[in-house]
Order: structure tokens, then C-alpha cells, then sequence
């Protein structure tokens, strides 16, 4: 693979302000009647061009990405747009983030004046992009599984004329409900545990490697412990509904939530991850972190986000309905979006034209030293298949 062109390039901040038809305040500050959302234009220095390429994660901060400033130095054009869940998801709607998403592209289209629209998928944004282009093809989905708003099919999505999943994992409830603890036998007293399902206590008969016998039985005590507080938050939702404060949240916190077996035996989904590690660090530290995927949940937003059942933004689920080209890319170090969860998606997707590609050696980040050549690899990929398919500057 050729390494890329450098080329310098502006980074221009700007905001994407809608009117709010929210019926409550989702976020923290800000014009109760507007959503703001914070965007980057990276864009080239004399290469202009009519495509862009749009990434948005369900809770952003990725606008400074290795990869992110190599696309924009390679002479392509980058918007990276912030969902108003910028920082926290406690209270966060995967079909709202569908309609901050909506509008970064309208006014990529409308004011910016960008003729083609590539979604670009990094880690969490992958399925958030899937869900996007399947519901702005086709929409469905008229609210969000609370049956609260918005009703995807009056927002106008505008489908992007092709879809790179970038370091991406399936869904944001399958790979929380894969690293949920197992162990955890009530959610209000974390301290009382299986302790055959323990990963982290020395005492366990348990270790790695660890058996299929064993993998099976703790993959099904993850769906049920899943399960159970989708039960309990759709229990409490009737309750406050039957108590005629329907409109009412309730906030929780769930513990353990980084606790795979993936991050302890390198043999199970198998790469050049090291043991012992996730992305956040110690993984038997981030399990009781404040850090920890869906920590603060809030019973509208575990049923859109964290819900192994009823959450909506799925890349498998949302992949046969693809209908444009499609660019998977996987990082073979990764600690975060381990293999299986780059062929599930590839595999999902209902066409021919697709490609996968996965990168020897690189981590989810491309972050550190050793990662320079991993990046440039995967800005080439990237490269070739937008010029191969009229996507380039």
C-alpha cells in the first residue's frame, strides 16, 4: 500500500444548532430550546473536494484521534461532530443521536455544500453509523425501546453514499453485556458473587485458559444478568407510570462492567492484545471504576443503550440492510473490538460490495510510538477504496 500524500489542513470549529423537541432536558446547560452540537471541519489546504467524511460517536471526544488527523493530512476531508451526549451517557437516546447525526449531515450537505457524505464508524460510532444509514435508507423506527421520542421516520435522514466501520464493535449492548460481570448476583449489593463466575478472585477454580464448558456457562450468566435489569427497569417504569408521574427518570448505577474473559485468556477471540490489559487499562480495576461502561444509567436510556433485547443500533441487525459501499477495517492488537466483533460485522453486511481488512499489530487507538506505520497502513486502506469508488478529494 503506498503511503499517503501530506497534506496541511485548517481545523475549523463551528456548531450545528436544531431546535429541541425533546419533552426534557437531556443535558446539562445550554438553550433549553436548541441542541448544539460542538463540530471540527478538517479540510485540506488547497485540495478541495465534494466528499466528506462524517464521524460522530454516541458520546464524541474523538476529534483529536490519530486517525482522525491522519485522514485530514492524507488530503481528505473530515467533519468529526459531537453528539449532545458530548461526555456522558447516563441519560443518552440512540435514536437522538440518529438526529444529531441527521443534522451534521444536512448541514454538511446544505450550508457546508459537500456533495457526498461517507459515515465514518470509529469503535462506538460503527454501529451508530449502521443504524443511521439503514434508518435514513428505509426508516422503522418510531421511538426509542422507552417509547419516548424521536420517531425516526419524520426526521428526513439523508442516506451517505458509503460507510467505512473503523475499529468497530457490534453494538454498544453486546459489548457491554460481554464485559458485564457474570459474578454479580445483586445489583444493590455488588459484593455478593458466584464465586466460580469470579474472574478476578485468585480463589476461583476458574483460570485461565479457561474452559468452552466454562466460557458458555459465563456468556449465558452475562445475557441473564442483562436481562434481569431490563426486567427491573421496565418494572419501575410501569410503577412510575401507574403512579401518574410517567414523565419521571430514576438514575442507577450498575457495577462490574469490564469483567470478559477475553481480557484475561488471549485465546478466547484471539489477537495480539496483552493479557491482562483492556483499552481503559486494568481491567480488574475498571470493572468497579467510576469509568466503567453504563456506571450511571438512567431507565430510559439502559433500554436504548444497554439493553441486550430492545436497544435499536445493532451493526449485525442493521448490516443486511446496507445498501452502499461498505469499508471494515480491524486492528489486530486491539484491546477493545476484539476479531470476532470486525468479521461479525463484515459478515453481516447484506452485499457484495464490501471489504475487510485487518492490521497486524495495531491497537485501538494507534496510540504510542509503534503504531506510526499501523496508521499510515490504515489511511492507505482508506485511501484506495475512496479513490476506487469516486469518494477522493
Amino acid at each position: 500500500m503506498p503511503t499517503p500524500a501530506k497534506h496541511e489542513y485548517e481545523r475549523i470549529p463551528y456548531l450545528v444548532a436544531y431546535q429541541n423537541n425533546s419533552a426534557v432536558r437531556d443535558v446539562y446547560g445550554g438553550v433549553a430550546e436548541l441542541v448544539v452540537l460542538e463540530s471540527y471541519l478538517l479540510e485540506p489546504r488547497d485540495r478541495p473536494s465534494d466528499t466528506v467524511l462524517v464521524f460522530m460517536h454516541p458520546i464524541g471526544g474523538g476529534a483529536y484521534l490519530p486517525m482522525i488527523n491522519a485522514l485530514a493530512r492524507a488530503g481528505h476531508h473530515v467533519i468529526y461532530c459531537n453528539s449532545r451526549f458530548r461526555g456522558t451517557d447516563s441519560a443518552l437516546l440512540m435514536e437522538k443521536v440518529v438526529e444529531d447525526l441527521g443534522e451534521c449531515i444536512k448541514d454538511a450537505k446544505n450550508r457546508l455544500g459537500y456533495r457526498k457524505v461517507v459515515l465514518a464508524g470509529w469503535s462506538g460510532g460503527g454501529s451508530l453509523s449502521a443504524f443511521y444509514q439503514q434508518q435514513a435508507q428505509n426508516p422503522t423506527v418510531t421511538s426509542s425501546p422507552s417509547g419516548d421520542g424521536p420517531d425516526l421516520t419524520t426526521l428526513g435522514l439523508i442516506p451517505a453514499d458509503g460507510i467505512m466501520l473503523l475499529a468497530a464493535h457490534i453494538s454498544r449492548h453486546g459489548t457491554m453485556t460481554e464485559w458485564l460481570d457474570a459474578s454479580i448476583l445483586d445489583e444493590t449489593d455488588p459484593t455478593r458473587r458466584d464465586p466460580e463466575l469470579d474472574l478476578y478472585d485468585p480463589d476461583n477454580p476458574n483460570q485461565p485458559p479457561y474452559t468452552p464448558e466454562f466460557l458458555e456457562r459465563y456468556r449465558q450468566e452475562q445475557i441473564a444478568r442483562n436481562r434481569r435489569i431490563t426486567a427491573w427497569v421496565k418494572e419501575k417504569l410501569a410503577e412510575l407510570k401507574a403512579a401518574g408521574r410517567g414523565d419521571d427518570e430514576f438514575a442507577f448505577v450498575v457495577h462490574g462492567t469490564m469483567a470478559d474473559p477475553r481480557w484475561l485468556d488471549p485465546t478466547v477471540d484471539p489477537n495480539e492484545r496483552t493479557p491482562g490489559t483492556c483499552y481503559l487499562g486494568d481491567p480488574a480495576v475498571v470493572n468497579m471504576s467510576p469509568v466503567g461502561l453504563a456506571r450511571f444509567c438512567t431507565l430510559r436510556s439502559w433500554l436504548s443503550q444497554w439493553s441486550y433485547d430492545d436497544a435499536h443500533a445493532d451493526a449485525v441487525k442493521c448490516g443486511p440492510d446496507l445498501a452502499v459501499p461498505a469499508l471494515v477495517i480491524g486492528n489486530l492488537a486491539d484491546d477493545a473490538c476484539t476479531p470476532s466483533h470486525t468479521r461479525r460485522i463484515f459478515e453481516a453486511i447484506g452485499h457484495a460490495d464490501k471489504e475487510m481488512h485487518e492490521i497486524p499489530g495495531a491497537n485501538h487507538y494507534y496510540a504510542g510510538p509503534d503504531q506510526r506505520d499501523k496508521l499510515r497502513e490504515a489511511v492507505g486502506i482508506v485511501t484506495d477504496w475512496l479513490q476506487r469508488h469516486g469518494f477522493s478529494a
